[in-house]
Parts: C-alpha cells; structure tokens; sequence
C-alpha cells in the first residue's frame, strides 16, 4: 500500500498475495486438475493409476479416494478437494471420483459465469438452490431394497472397474453374508457398523480363495510350540494385562547378603505368574488372548495345562473378539469368572501362505465377523481390498437407508433434466447458476461414455431423449457401448452415495468461489544447528514445498 509515496507495510515481506478474479480463477484451475487427475478412472472402463511415493512403495488403483490420499498435493485449494473424496470414503464408502469430478465440474461452469461479470455470491445462491432441489428429487428417484438379489447387485456395481476380474459375484455374495452378519436393529432402526468386519490380507492363492469366517482371524500364532494346535468347544478368557511381574511403582532398593535370598526372591516370582495361570485354568478357560506380554513362566505352565494363548492382540481385534464370542475383556485377573468367558467351537492354528495365522470359529451368533483375502500378488491383495471396503460400505449403507438409484449416471441425467426445468421459475441471474448445475452434472455420463471410447455428445444427446420420454432408469451401458435400462443391467448404487456426492461437491464449490484473497505467508526456512555444520546439517532439506501442486 503507498500512504504519499512512501510504502506501508501490512503484510511481512515475502508474502504472497493474489487478489480477486486472479485469485478465483487460480484456485479455479487447482480444483480442475486435482479433477482431471481422476476423472479417467470413473466407471467400469476406467483406467488404473500408478503411484509411485518417496520410498519407491507401488500402489496401482482406481479408486478414487487412494489415488488422492497418495498424492501429495500442497496447494489449499487441492487440499480442499482431496478432503471431499475423503469425507465420500467415510461416509459411503463408494463414489469418492464422482464427487471430486462434479466439484471440479461445478467451478469448471462457475468459471464461464464469471467471465460473464455474474458475481461469486449470485454464483453460489444458485448452486445452493440446485443442490436442495436435487436432494428434494432424489428420493423420487429411489429404488426400495428388498432383498439379497438387489444388495449383490449394489455390492458388485461398488466393486465394478476394480481389479477383481470374474470374481465379482464371488465376492459380493461374501460382503452380502458380512453384512447381513453384523447388522444391528437399534431403536427400530438398521445399523451396520463396517469396523465389526475384519479384513485380513494374506498373499497367495487367487482371488476366488478368499473366504468369510463366521468368528475372528488374527495373523497371530500361538505362544509356545507345545499348546494345542487344535481347541475344540473353546471357552475364550480375553484379558488386558500381562502375565508377568508387575515392577514397583517408586524407585526401591533391595539389599540382598546370602545367594539363597536371590532363590527365593526367583521362587517367589514364578509363584506369582503361576498363581495367575492357575486363575485362568480355575475358571475353566482353555484359551487366552493377551492384549499385553505373557511371560516364559507363564507360557509354560500354559502348554502344561494345554492351555492356547495369543499374545499382544491388538485393542481393535480383542473388541471384535469380544463381539464375535460373548467374552468380556477383563483387566484384572482376580476378577475374572466363568460368566467372562466367551465361547467358539474351534480355536486353530493354521498355516496359510507362509504365516501361521490363529483362527476363531464357530461363534454363537458373532457380530463381528472376518474375511480373509487371497489373491497372487500384493498388489492384487491391496486392491482387493479397497474393494472389498468399497463394497462392505455401500451394502451396508443401502441396509440402513433401504433406498437404492440407478447407476451409469441415469440419475445424473434425470436431476439435470429436471433442474432445468426448475431454473425458470427461480428466476434472475441464479436461474444462469442452477442452469451450470445442471449442465455440471451431466459431466458424470460423459466422463463414463469418454472413458469407455465412446462418443460422449451422441450418447449425451441419446440420453436426454430416452429420460424426457420418461425412461428414468436409463443410463450409459459402457460394456455393450450404448444406452440401457440400468435396473435391468444391474448397475445400481444407494441413493445416500449420489446425495453425499452432491452435497460434498456443492460445498466445496461454493467455499472455493468465496474465495477472493489468497494470502500466502512466506515459509520459515529452517536454521542451521547451532555449533557449525552437523555431517551436512538441515541444509539439504529446504523450505516447504510451495503453493504449487
């Protein structure tokens, strides 16, 4: 700033600041390139990314949520975007490329308003305006959940594109049964809590080899060679402390004269440790999962008693034990009891791939359950996986909600179709902003049509007659390249997975456009060590990245 013509310093020196339009249309390109970075993964024909970190560790994928959790963008704006594919990935599982390709798409058409003098604030009432005439639409839309037929189809729609092959039924049947498994009535409402499912990866064996465990996996062996390979009509004692010594608490001093004392003060010890055993074998249990360290003693004294025990489980595995066997996890021993024990039919060790891994079945009626993941690669295994999640998420969702849409973006096509009938009644310059909204959503059926090398104006043009001829459910058929009936081509996804797409993108478009000041504070470079040069010092390490992507 200049007071007379001497300049007043505001802001520190080195700071960078992009003001107005400049501003909007920087962070407008930011948002279309984190867009473009996934938008050739979307649909079935999508194409897979390669993502190669600083540690040389390969991930290839298509879902939409690793690639941008991988990446590691540094402008705020990119940020913002990677935040939307996120929150879609925790909230619904499914969706994550839809969502971030929409945003991108809605500041793509903001772009062109403001070129035309529309100003952000008219921009973003307009798209606040769609966006809640499209949620109030959607339910119209809906498809009711009824039977197992219907989730299949959800879970395999999820996990289409994904590098899964012909083992898509397979292993929608598996996620079906998981979740059917778990599922809660609370209150008179469906819950389905996904973290009650385990999944547990082991390389080796195809795809096809993976399998749903009515009890808990745990890649844990047992702790002493000489314990059972084998509990049948296992009764299961969780507990949360170890078996061994406690230390003292205060800093003590013991001063021992005679050799004899060190015997006895050992003897004691071990008495100790096997009193705690004995506990355990008293009450009748025949295996134990330790969240903490068992002792050599303890071990011992254990595979005497043909006791099976597991130890440092992790927190999150002994709450599933807890829920797939009935056992309570007990933190003092004394407490322990018969009514804390859980119970299982088979506790075993068995050697899969070249682990030994620890297998919990037969559980009364678990709620919470496992799947064990095979496949011939790592790589296979990890993407597996992302689907598997995908899918467990989007079952479990369309469980809770009841409702399911269209997918191959026939849903898109109809919301835009009807927002823009909707847009002249709203009237003035938001009527131009709804209008973008609408024409921002078809950018889903185009993307799917392009990936697919298809011609996306053809199809596009083709869908709009086939949806104004009242043919709701009719989408892009990116196998047979054409348009179809996506209910009867089983393409369909919950209807939360489009209503979270939609408002996660909204919002983010919107808080983008306000944006009008960008203020970039220069970045602190980090000072040597004090007492000269240490092998080569921080010098190396340099500022932080700066606000390119």
């Amino acid at each position: 700033m200049m007071g007379g013509n001497v300049p007043i310093l505001i802001l520190k020196e080195g700071t960078q600041r992009e003001t107005g339009l400049g501003a909007q249309k920087k962070n407008i390109e930011v948002a279309k390139a984190i867009a473009d970075a996934v938008r050739t993964t979307l649909g079935p024909k999508g194409m897979d990314k390669m993502l190669v970190d600083s540690l040389g560790d390969i991930v290839i994928t298509n879902d939409g949520a690793t690639i941008l959790k991988e990446i590691d963008v540094a402008h705020p704006v990119g940020k913002m975007m990677v935040e939307v594919a996120k929150v879609q990935d925790t909230e619904v599982g499914d969706g994550t490329t839809t969502a971030v390709v929409l945003a991108g798409e809605l500041l793509k058409k903001a772009e062109e308003l403001l070129d035309q003098n529309v100003h952000p604030t008219i921009i973003t009432n307009g798209y606040r305006l769609a966006a809640e005439k499209a949620l109030e639409i959607l339910p119209s839309l809906g498809i009711k959940v009824e039977n197992d037929e219907l989730l299949k189809e959800i879970a395999m729609t999820a996990m289409t594109g994904k590098n899964v092959g012909d083992a898509k039924e397979y292993l929608a049947d598996i996620v079906v049964r998981a979740v059917k498994a778990i599922k809660e009535e609370i209150d008179g409402k469906t819950r389905v809590d996904i973290d009650n499912i385990k999944v547990e990866k082991k390389q080796g064996g195809g795809i096809t080899d993976t399998v749903l465990i009515d009890g808990i996996v745990l890649d844990k062996e047992k702790v002493h060679p000489r314990m059972p390979r084998v509990v049948k009509d296992a009764k299961i004692a969780l507990i949360n402390t170890g078996f061994e010594v406690k230390k003292t608490e205060i800093n003590a001093k013991i001063q021992i004269t005679d050799p004899s004392q060190i015997q006895a003060f050992l003897e004691e010890e071990q008495k100790e440790i096997k009193k705690m055993v004995d506990k355990v074998k008293e009450v009748g249990a025949n295996v134990v999962f330790c969240q903490k360290a068992i002792d050599d003693i303890a071990q011992h004294y254990m595979a005497k008693y043909g006791i099976y025990a597991v130890r440092r489980v992790k927190k999150s595995d002994m709450e599933k034990l807890a829920k797939a066997t009935g056992a309570k996890i007990i933190t003092n021993l004394d407490d322990l009891s018969p009514e804390d024990l859980g119970y299982a039919a088979v506790v075993e060790e068995r050697k899969i791939g070249e682990d030994n891994m620890t297998f919990v079945t037969g559980c009364k009626n678990p709620k919470a359950v496992s799947i064990l993941v095979r496949g011939g690669t790592e790589h296979v295994v990890d993407e597996v996986e992302r689907a598997l999640h995908d899918a467990l998420k989007v079952v479990g969702v369309a469980m809770e909600d009841g409702y399911a849409s269209a997918g191959g973006g026939a849903t898109e096509i109809n919301l835009a179709l009807k927002l823009r009938e909707y847009a002249p009644s709203v009237g003035g310059r938001e009527q131009l902003a709804i209008e973008a909204f609408a024409d921002a959503l078809e950018i889903i059926p185009r993307t799917l049509a392009e990936n697919a090398g298809m011609d996306s104006i053809d199809i596009i043009m083709k869908l709009k007659a086939e949806h104004q001829a009242g043919k709701k459910y009719s989408g892009v058929d990116v196998l047979d390249g054409g348009i179809s009936d996506m209910v009867e081509k089983k393409v369909i996804e919950p209807l939360r997975v489009k209503k979270q797409a939609i408002e996660s993108a909204t919002e983010v478009a919107t808080m983008i456009l306000r944006i009008d000041d960008v203020i970039a504070a220069k970045r602190e470079e980090p000072k040597p060590p004090k007492g000269g040069d240490m092998g080569g010092g921080m010098g190396g390490m340099g500022g932080m990245p700066g606000m390119g992507m």
